[in-house]
């Protein structure tokens, strides 16, 4: 649903005073300024006045706003939950009761001008596809356009974004690469890392080299966009099931960055099953020891894990004792072990809040085989069979291959 001209809705509480426009001056009063009632185009206060009025009608409606998303409304009906996420003129909503979701649209149109799209199928960027069976996001449409701005629209044999073993380096002795080319493919490409986690860490580790870029860094690049030629359609499948837990990976490795020789820290989260986020980052000190690194990768996992716990409130959904899966038992020691020692000792503070809420019941660690670690995926750059493994388990297929209606 499209709200029609949102920003001249927005209802101001401040004084506002404005020039007369161009070819709308008033003779008699030439010097004389306008006071504006309501928001227009081009006001700096306009999306905050337009978000403040359709947050105040939708409350007036028997919406609740979200705790942790302001942008996000629900309201329950009975067992039925109606739910509404607003980008600013662009309103996604749906509910359990498809009634509900007639009775809004009904609804807004008694207060704004609306246009409805029908059901879903690209929003931002993103490709959606519906049916009975669940849900596919992909953004092949965005792939291809990216493939074709940058020239790389032949064929490849490319399987993995990053050859198994690649180490990026400084390389102040061979030749420079274009900065601005260089930018511009990391920018594209960190965009699509929103429905594309396969590429997450290949796209991340050549970021770093974005102030120097040398031709070992442009090359490492383009063999992320050969991979994406033979993988265009790939997305996430998000089957219809029924079932609802969160669960989450952590990894890590060991001063894997050859600027700094800090670690990089992996982790993706899951709701029944259903990859809802991932991160890989560079972490902000050098760990001594695997232990700590992953120690360290687990501390963000949980930060990133009691984000989704806050998330569900808002649902009315209260879950505690969410697993983490880390393939470190020595990690897994120190996340148990209240008593700070010698080994220990040297880790940040802002680390070990990891214990309280393993205390508090909110998550546990659980041990994970390395083979079975999804994780691993957002560390390193692996070798082809454990990568198509991992996608797999991530979630992750053609858009061909997508389940029809069931």
């Amino acid at each position: 649903m499209d709200v029609k001209c949102a920003f001249l809705n927005g209802e101001l509480e401040e004084t506002v005073y404005v020039e007369q426009p161009p070819g709308f001056v008033n003779e008699k009063f030439p010097e004389h300024c306008y006071i504006l009632d309501k928001a227009v185009y081009g006001l700096k206060q306009a999306p905050r006045a337009w978000y403040e009025t359709l947050t105040k009608f939708l409350k007036q409606s028997n919406f609740k706003q979200g705790a942790v998303d302001p942008t996000l409304f629900r309201k329950k009906v009975g067992d039925h939950l109606m739910m509404v996420q607003i980008y600013v003129d662009d309103i996604i909503f749906g509910s359990t009761d498809p009634k509900l979701t007639v009775e809004f649209k009904a609804l807004m149109e008694t207060k704004f001008e609306m246009s409805s799209m029908g059901p879903i199928n690209f929003f931002l960027g993103l490709n959606v596809v519906q049916n009975s069976a669940g849900v596919f996001i992909n953004q092949e449409a965005f792939t291809k356009k990216l493939l074709t701005k940058f020239g790389m629209t032949g064929g490849s044999k490319a399987k993995v974004p990053m050859a198994f073993g690649t180490k990026l380096k400084p390389s102040l002795d061979e030749p420079a690469a274009d900065q601005t080319l260089y930018r511009g493919m990391i920018g594209s490409l960190l965009y699509l890392t929103s429905s594309r986690p396969d590429i997450m860490f290949a796209v991340c580790y050549c970021a770093r080299y974005q102030s120097n870029p040398r031709t070992s860094h442009m090359t490492a690049v383009k063999n992320i966009f050969r991979y994406l030629q033979n993988t265009t359609s790939l997305g996430i499948w998000y089957p219809a099931n029924k079932g609802f837990f969160v669960q989450a990976f952590t990894d890590s490795d060991l001063g894997g960055c050859s600027l700094d020789l800090k670690s990089t820290s992996g982790g993706c989260q899951f709701l029944d099953r259903k990859l809802v986020s991932w991160q890989s980052r560079k972490q902000t000190c050098v760990s001594l020891s695997t232990a700590e690194a992953e120690y360290i990768a687990a501390a963000t996992c949980t930060s990133q894990v009691l984000w989704i716990q806050s998330q569900l409130r808002d649902y009315g959904v209260n879950m505690k004792k969410i697993p983490i899966y880390c393939d470190s038992e020595s990690a897994i020691r120190i996340c148990h072990n209240p008593v700070q020692h010698s080994k220990t000792k040297h880790i940040a503070l802002r680390y070990h809040f990891i214990k309280d809420h393993i205390e508090e019941g909110n998550i546990e660690i659980h041990f994970v085989k390395t083979t079975e670690q999804l994780a691993d995926i957002f560390t390193k750059a692996l070798a082809e069979i454990p990568f198509m493994n991992i996608l797999r388990g991530l979630g992750m297929m053609e858009a061909h291959n997508v389940p029809s209606s069931s």
